[in-house]
């Protein structure tokens, strides 16, 4: 999908938007399709659904019309203009964080901080998609802080903001110490960052259990196998997930690159490029990493301000209340979708005998606790009652919103809890209701949607 020429057809750009099941989340700015054709296609196989634009003017009325969550501009369409294009789309995007991808050869330094990253082509989709992931994810946590710490201030409460480090960048070197890998450490020195080396798989993970790393170099060497097989157990690893890695390839390593990023690869480093370049990359990959660290760990640090409900750490019905109305609000500004989530545990005859001992007042603590480690950062977890349970989920669907309800009840669904006197343990299951709040709704009548499919579902 694209909107050609430089004048914007806005009445076009809205006939597409109502004749598409889909929605776009991805602006891609280009001239032509000769660099971005295979990365849209791509894109849009793995959910990133984009739309194209051949101008600035174009791509501001995309944003206007558009619940857009990044933008990928073509360097080589716009040359010196792509900054200002990229600080033109940031201006316009009505009070959203908007993450750019500059797609180009490695850039000067950037002052105004246009581009959140720049990836030097060709860019594979994987890879693209990895990184917009992260970047939306941070973009949306950010966003999350300012309107928390404007909810928390009216309640007398003042968080701290995210932690603004300079200490060196800590980065993990996992390979034999051949002359292009210890080059490669050398240049990491001379850009700030501290490096580690661990010559096998082993002591690799020994140290990313025992330290904190920022990014990950691999050396793929004669055996590309395993520094793949790293790669893969730490996506496995919900701790080390969002690391980012490197995979440094030797001039003639024999790799596919499609199963690189499919294993967790974050990037791949051409043996053709220099040291200096391929350190840049991992800085930058490093810096991404801390941002986003720093923020969840802001969001993670609201549970002890002494606002919470002090059994589950979740918000109380009516902190929950003051920050989804602020949450509807900003979602309309910001022309991004909210979801509501209500799940209640579900009744049934056994639970009376339960209830009665006071078995599931034990147990409704911990199934809080549960949901709220559950849920990203910038999810708002609450506790409406005993055994009732809501998410407000800021830049979610509906599709989304249910899916992501629907793994929470069924984790906790496995989970077994202590029923005395001697009784087997039991399990709960939940009744949940989703709803995607409307523009024109308040948050009270969105809840309530939530809260009506929830009883519906339970009646069927």
């Amino acid at each position: 999908m694209s909107l050609r020429g430089e004048r914007c057809d806005r009445r076009r750009l809205k006939f597409k938007r109502t004749r598409l099941p889909v929605h776009a989340r991805v602006l891609i700015l280009a001239r032509d399709d000769g660099l971005v054709g295979p990365l849209a296609e791509g894109l849009d196989g793995t959910g990133w659904r984009t739309i194209t634009a051949r101008s600035v003017y174009a791509g501001i009325a995309a944003l206007t019309d558009l619940q857009i969550e990044a933008a990928i501009i073509d360097i080589a369409s716009y040359g010196d203009e792509a900054r200002d294009i990229a600080l033109r789309l940031k201006a316009a995007s009505g009070g959203r964080r908007l993450p750019i991808i500059a797609v180009g050869p490695p850039t000067p330094a950037d002052p105004l901080l246009a581009f959140d990253l720049t990836l030097a082509p060709p860019l594979y989709f994987s890879q693209a998609a990895f990184r917009l992931e992260s970047l939306v994810r941070t973009a949306t946590a950010e966003e999350e802080f300012e309107l928390r710490t404007e909810t928390f201030t009216e309640r007398g409460r003042k968080l701290e903001p995210p932690e603004q480090s300079d200490r060196p960048w800590r980065v993990l070197a996992i390979g034999e110490p051949t002359t292009q890998f210890l080059a490669l450490s050398n240049a990491l020195t001379k850009n700030g960052a501290e490096v580690v080396g661990a010559f096998t798989a082993y002591t690799a993970f020994d140290y990313l259990h025992d330290q904190p790393f920022e990014a990950v170099v691999l050396w793929a060497g004669d055996d590309p196998a395993e520094a793949l097989s790293i790669a893969g157990g730490m996506r496995r690893n919900s701790r080390l997930y969002h690391i980012p890695v490197m995979l440094y390839l030797r001039s003639d390593a024999d790799i596919g690159l499609t199963e690189a990023f499919h294993r967790g690869v974050s990037d791949v480093a051409s043996p053709d490029a220099s040291e200096t370049e391929t350190a840049n990359r991992v800085i930058e990959l490093a810096k991404g990493f801390r941002r986003q660290a720093a923020i969840r760990s802001a969001l993670t640090r609201t549970r002890s301000s002494g606002l919470m409900d002090a059994a589950t750490g979740l918000f109380t019905r009516e902190l929950f209340a003051a920050h989804l109305a602020r949450l509807t609000r900003s979602a309309r500004h910001r022309n991004r979708p909210l979801s509501i989530c209500v799940l209640r545990v579900n009744d049934h005859a056994e639970l009376a005998a339960l209830r009665e001992g006071g078995w599931m007042d034990r147990a409704a603590p911990q199934i809080g606790s549960m949901i709220g480690r559950l849920v990203r950062a910038e999810d708002t977890a609450a506790r409406l009652g005993a055994e009732a349970f809501a998410l407000a989920l800021p830049a979610t669907r509906l599709a989304s919103g249910r899916a992501a309800a629907e793994r929470i009840a069924a984790v906790i669904g496995c989970t077994a809890f202590d029923a005395g006197d001697g009784r087997p343990p039991f399990v709960v299951e939940f009744e949940i209701g989703v709803a995607e709040v409307d523009p024109a709704e308040s948050a009270a009548i969105a809840l309530e949607r939530a809260a009506n499919r929830n009883r519906r579902a339970k009646a069927s």
